[in-house]
């Protein structure tokens, strides 16, 4: 069970902040694995004390911020649904790409930094808000566009585009010399999904 308790004064959420920032830092430099409560406390800029006063340990510091990681990834693919559901599938995701890009490059890229750890050990309860967020954006857009209702293999090609897609993403974002550009590798997912839904779609034309 958690026992972190809840910061309500604004003091006490900016050390919660300054705490998980440490977290991120620290990982980045070292990694997971020798990960300490008395180094991120080091890092944060508080005592071991105060730390303990909110994070029991360093389990409960990775889980704040696995948590603060998809919370930033669904206040992002909700702030960008409404422009989503406006476009041609491969427009839709090389507009959601592009904005998970800045996303993950902001604060000196601390979650790039961190892809490895976040996208292999996200706990299924910090995965459930973005498969809801990303129904959610499936809905409205079918919704929208409802010639790609009955298109056979749409499960199929949501969990390819969105696990697929993300960790091609994260790996070239992460490299230092790169093969492919940000800009082929989106323009390649996203023309990807326009051949599998056009595909798809002839197939189920054929099929009638």
């Amino acid at each position: 069970m958690d026992k972190t308790r809840k910061p309500k004064q604004e003091r006490s959420r900016k050390t919660v902040e300054a705490i998980v920032e440490a977290g991120f830092l620290f990982i980045s430099r070292e990694g997971k694995d020798t990960l300490r409560t008395t180094k991120v406390a080091d890092i944060a800029g508080v005592s071991v004390g105060t730390l303990y006063e909110y994070f029991s340990n360093k389990e409960e510091i990775l889980d704040a911020m696995y948590a603060r990681f998809s919370e930033d990834v669904v206040a992002m693919l909700k702030e960008v649904t409404p422009e989503v559901i406006r476009k041609t599938p491969d427009e839709g995701i090389l507009h959601i790409l592009h904005q998970l890009r800045e996303l993950l490059s902001r604060n000196n890229k601390r979650y790039l930094h961190c892809a490895a750890l976040l996208s292999q050990h996200l706990p299924d309860q910090h995965v459930a808000p973005l498969r809801k967020v990303l129904a959610t954006l499936s809905l409205q857009y079918l919704t929208r566009n409802p010639e790609y209702i009955h298109l056979p293999n749409l499960p199929v090609m949501n969990y390819i585009m969105t696990h697929g897609g993300i960790a091609a993403l994260v790996h070239q974002l992460g490299s230092d010399d790169p093969t492919v550009s940000f800009d082929e590798l989106s323009q390649g997912l996203a023309t990807m999904a326009r051949h599998m839904i056009e595909g798809s779609m002839r197939d189920a034309q054929a099929g009638t």
